[in-house]
C-alpha cells in the first residue's frame, strides 16, 4: 500500500481529504456507492492537486515510491498509529487477514519500533521481464491488497509513458497507504533504492513480516503466482490445441477384406409387354375396367366412405386436367404451361382426392409438389416447405373444399398468407368447381418423356427442405421394377397404412398399384391411433395379399391384440416392412412374427426393404417364391462398427448390434459401397460405407440446386487404383451399410444421423433404439 501513498507525499494533502478519501473508498469496497460516482467524487476532491502531481518529473516519481531510510522512518512515526481493536483493516478482505494483522499491529504499539520487513531487490532476480509494475489497487478490491504479479513486457527504461498508468493508479488509490512498506531497509543503512538501481520502478517486492502465520505466508506465495498466463500464450496453446491431430489408436479394428465389387441386380423381365407410360395404363383401366376397384378411404371408425373406381379415377383427372389448362386465367392469359409446378395440399384422411389431383397434374403436364397441410401460418416446418414452393417458382395451389375451410383465413375471407411462402391461388378441385371438358377433348400426356413427373419433398437434418425430382421415365421404370420384385399381379388387394403422398406409401399405393390394377385400402394414420388393430382387420376382411406398414405400426398392433381371436393374416404373401433399415425394426417383427405365426402369418411373408428420397427403392427382401434368399441376420459388434468396420459377434454379449438384411437390390439396378468420406473409392467387403445406386428409376436431381445435385447424383466410384466402375453415374442413398452373403444388403445407420466423436463413428439411431429398450413395457428391443 505504500507505493500508492508515496506518491501523495510530495504533495501534502490535508487531513479531512485524506479522510474524505478513505471514507470513499469504504463505500466503494461496500458497494454503497459506483465505480463510476467513486471516480467522480474522488476527481472532484483531488482536483486542486492533479495539476501539481502532473508536473513532477518521472524519475522523481520513482525514486519517492522507495524513499531513504531517514523519510521512511518519519513517514512511519508520522503515518502509523495504533488502530482501535473494533477498526476494520481495509487491506484484508479475509478474516485470517485482518486478525493476523490486528495481532501484528498490536505487538507493533507496544514496542513502539518498526516492524521488521524484508524487500527483494530487482537485482537478485534474472530478468525485469518477470516483474510487474507495483499494485496499486485499492484495499476494498476482491483481491485485497496482494494483487497476482503479472509480466511486464517493456524494459524498465522505457521512459515515463510506462509509469504513468501507474502514476494513474496511484492517485485513485486511498490514503490509508500501508506503513510496512515505507519502512523498508537494508542493513548497512543502505536503501532498497540504491540497491535496486534504475530498475526500481520496474519492481517492488511485497513485504512480508516474518512473524506472520504461516497461512498467510502461503496465502502471499499463491497470490504473486499469476492467475492466467499471458495474451500471447493463450494463441500458442490454442494455436497447438488446434493443430493437435489425434493419432489412431494402433490395436483398433481395421478391414482386412478385399476391394467389394459392383453388385448387379437381376435384369428387367424381357419380353413383358410393359406399357408406355403410367397414364396409358389409367387411360387403359379407365375406359376397358370403368368399374374396377381402385381405392377405398377409411373413416375413424373403419369404415370405407368412399371406393374410387378406375373409371372415376380416369373421368375426375380428365377433368381436372382440362380445367387446369383451360379454364384458369391471368389477364386474359392462361394461369399455367405444361412444365409448370402445382401445390397438392391434401390431408392424411383423404386419399381420393389427393389422387384426383395427382393424376390431373399430370395428365395437364403439369408437376405435382406434394406437402403437407400447414396448421398455422407462422409454423416453422411450414416455412421450410415455402421456401422449397419458392424456389419451384409454384403459384397454384389444388385443395378441397373441406380443407380450406380448416385454413387459416385472413381478414377479407381468404386463405392467409402463411410465413416464407410465395404468394398462391387456391383451386378446390371438387366436382362441382370443375369444367367438364368436349368430348373430343384428348390430353397431351401419353408417353413416358424425360420431363419432370413430379417433385417430392425431402427434409434434412439441419430441417431445410428440398424438393427430389423423379422423370416421367424414372417413374414408370421404378413401377416396374417394385412390380417384378414384389410379383403383384391385376386385381391384388393391397393394405396401405403409410402416408401416400411421399416414400413407400406414394410408389407402392398411388403409383405402381395403377400399374397393376391393384385395389388399394388406404387406412388412415387417425384410425391407427384409435385403433391399431384396424389394418390387420383389413387385411382379414378383405383378404389382401399385401400390406405396406412401419415397425412402429407392427409394434402397436401387438399391444392391442389381446382379446382379438377372429383374425387371420393367411392371405398375406408379402408384409412389406417400409423402415426395415432401421436398427430396432428385427425387433418389431421377431415379436410380431412370434405373437401372429399361429394366426396364419408364415415367417417367409416378412419383407423389409431400405430407400432414400434421392434414390427411392434401394433393396427389397423377397419371398421364396419370387427367387429371393433365405433371411439372414448379423450380430456385429458395437466397437468394431464405430471403426467402420465389421465384425461378427456372439448375441449373448451386450455390445452387440443385431440387424436384419433388406432384400437384395432392385431388378435393373447396381449397387456398391464407398468410403464416408474423402474420394468415393469402393469399401472392401469388411467395412462399413455409403450405399449408393445406379439404375433408371432413381431421382434425378434436387430442383434448383445444381450444386449438391452433382455430388448426390452424379458421384462416380473408382477402385483403388482411381479406375471408374461404371461408365453410369451412381446415386449416393445417404444410408450406411455393407453387402453380405448372398448379396443380401445390410444397413448399419443413416448419414444424416452419423455422429464423429474422434475418430470413431456412432449414429442417432442408437439413441433411438435405447430410449424404446429402456421403455417400460414387457417387450425387448435387441440393439444398443
Amino acid at each position: 500500500m505504500a507505493d500508492r501513498g508515496c506518491p501523495l507525499e510530495a504533495v501534502p494533502l490535508p487531513a479531512e481529504v485524506r479522510e474524505s478519501l478513505a471514507e470513499l473508498e469504504l463505500e466503494l469496497s461496500e458497494g454503497d456507492i459506483t465505480q463510476k460516482g467513486y471516480e467522480k467524487k474522488r476527481a472532484k476532491l483531488l482536483a486542486r492537486y492533479i495539476p501539481l502531481l502532473q508536473g513532477v518529473d518521472p524519475s522523481l516519481q520513482a525514486e519517492n515510491r522507495i524513499p531513504a531510510p531517514t523519510q521512511t522512518t518519519a513517514a512511519v512515526s508520522k503515518q502509523r498509529k495504533p488502530r482501535p481493536p473494533s477498526s476494520r483493516d481495509e487491506r484484508f478482505r479475509s478474516d485470517v487477514h485482518t486478525e493476523a494483522v490486528q495481532a501484528a499491529l498490536a505487538r507493533y504499539t507496544e514496542r513502539k519500533v518498526p516492524m521488521p520487513s524484508r524487500r527483494r531487490s530487482a537485482l537478485t532476480h534474472s530478468s525485469v521481464e518477470t516483474y510487474t509494475p507495483p499494485d496499486t489497487s485499492s484495499a476494498s478490491e476482491d483481491e485485497g491488497s496482494f494483487r497476482r504479479p503479472t509480466r511486464l513486457t517493456s524494459t524498465p527504461l522505457q521512459s515515463h509513458s510506462n509509469t504513468e498508468p501507474w502514476l494513474d493508479r496511484v492517485i485513485q488509490g486511498s490514503s490509508t497507504s500501508s506503513s510496512a512498506s515505507s519502512t523498508s531497509s537494508h542493513p548497512g543503512g543502505r536503501s532498497a533504492a540504491t540497491l535496486a538501481g534504475p530498475t526500481a520502478h520496474a519492481h517492488i517486492g511485497v513485504p512480508v513480516s516474518s512473524r506472520v502465520s504461516s497461512k498467510i505466508q502461503q496465502l502471499l506465495n499463491t497470490l504473486k503466482r499469476p492467475k492466467r498466463p499471458p495474451l500471447k500464450e493463450f494463441f500458442v496453446d490454442d494455436l497447438e490445441e488446434l493443430l493437435e491431430v489425434q493419432q489412431p489408436d494402433p490395436n483398433q479394428p481395421k478391414p482386412e477384406g478385399s476391394q467389394m465389387v459392383v453388385l448387379k441386380g437381376e435384369p428387367l423381365a424381357v419380353g413383358v409387354p410393359w406399357p408406355p407410360s403410367l397414364l396409358a395404363v389409367l387411360q387403359r383401366w379407365g375406359t376397358t375396367q370403368p368399374k374396377a376397384p381402385c381405392l377405398t378411404a377409411l373413416d375413424t371408425a373403419g369404415k370405407a366412405v368412399y371406393t374410387l373406381t378406375y373409371g372415376k379415377l380416369w373421368s375426375r383427372s380428365l377433368k381436372l386436367a382440362y380445367t387446369l389448362l383451360n379454364k384458369l386465367t391471368s389477364k386474359n392469359e392462361p394461369l399455367l404451361k405444361p412444365g409448370d409446378r402445382v401445390a397438392l395440399v391434401f390431408p392424411n384422411s383423404d386419399p381420393v382426392m389427393f389422387m384426383v389431383a395427382f393424376y390431373g397434374c399430370l395428365l395437364a403436364e403439369l408437376v405435382p409438389v406434394p406437402i403437407e397441410v400447414p396448421l398455422t401460418r407462422k409454423d416453422a416446418g411450414s416455412r421450410q416447405v415455402g421456401f422449397l414452393l419458392g424456389s419451384c417458382g409454384v403459384t397454384l395451389a389444388l385443395t378441397t373444399d373441406a380443407c380450406q375451410k380448416g385454413l387459416p383465413k385472413a381478414q377479407t375471407g381468404e386463405v392467409a398468407a402463411f410465413k416464407g411462402w410465395p404468394p398462391l391461388s387456391w383451386l378446390v378441385i371438387d366436382g362441382k368447381h370443375l369444367a367438364k371438358p368436349p368430348k373430343d377433348w384428348q390430353p397431351q400426356a401419353q408417353d413416358a418423356r424425360a420431363g419432370t413427373a413430379y417433385i417430392e419433398y425431402k427434409t434434412s437434418k439441419e430441417g431445410s427442405t428440398v424438393g427430389v425430382t423423379v422423370t416421367h421415365a424414372c417413374l414408370l421404370a421404378h413401377c416396374q421394377a417394385l412390380t417384378q420384385a414384389c410379383g403383384y399381379s391385376e386385381a391384388e388387394t393391397l393394405t396401405n397404412v403409410l402416408d401416400f403422398k411421399r416414400d413407400a406409401g406414394l410408389w407402392h399405393g398411388v403409383l405402381t398399384s395403377v400399374l397393376n390394377r391393384m385395389h388399394v385400402v388406404s387406412v388412415p394414420y387417425a384410425l391407427m391411433k384409435v385403433n391399431p388393430l384396424s389394418w390387420i382387420q383389413k387385411v382379414c376382411s378383405y383378404k389382401a395379399r399385401a400390406a405396406l406398414v412401419k415397425s412402429r405400426d407392427m409394434h402397436w398392433s401387438l399391444l392391442a391384440q389381446r382379446g382379438q381371436r377372429d383374425v387371420s393374416l393367411s392371405s398375406l404373401r408379402m408384409l412389406i416392412v417400409a423402415d426395415g433399415a432401421n436398427p430396432w425394426s428385427i425387433s418389431s417383427c421377431d415379436a410380431f412374427l412370434n405373437v401372429f405365426q399361429s394366426r396364419g402369418l408364415r415367417p417367409e411373408v416378412i419383407c423389409p426393404c431400405a430407400s432414400s428420397p434421392e434414390a427411392l427403392t434401394v433393396a427389397i427382401r423377397r419371398p421364396p417364391e419370387l427367387g429371393g434368399p433365405p433371411a439372414r441376420k448379423a450380430v456385429l459388434s458395437m466397437n468394431g462398427l464405430s471403426f467402420g468396420v465389421i465384425r461378427v459377434d456372439t448375441e449373448e454379449k451386450l455390445s452387440v448390434l443385431t440387424v436384419q438384411d433388406v432384400g437384395q437390390a432392385l431388378p435393373g439396378a447396381d449397387v456398391c459401397v464407398v468410403k464416408v468420406e474423402g474420394a468415393p473409392y469402393l469399401c472392401k467387403t469388411d467395412e462399413v460405407g455409403e450405399i449408393c445406386v445406379s439404375s433408371s428409376a432413381t431421382g434425378t436431381a434436387y430442383y434448383g440446386l445444381l450444386g449438391i445435385t452433382k455430388s448426390v447424383f452424379e458421384t462416380v466410384p473408382v477402385t483403388a487404383g482411381g479406375t471408374p466402375v461404371s461408365d453410369r453415374p451412381f446415386t449416393r442413398t445417404g444410408l450406411l451399410g455393407f453387402i453380405g452373403p448372398d448379396n443380401l444388403v445390410f444397413v448399419v445407420g443413416k448419414l444424416d444421423g452419423l455422429m464423429v466423436v474422434g475418430i470413431r463413428r456412432h449414429n442417432a439411431d442408437d439413441i433411438v433404439a435405447t430410449a424404446l429398450a429402456v421403455e417400460p413395457m414387457k417387450f425387448v428391443y435387441r440393439g444398443r
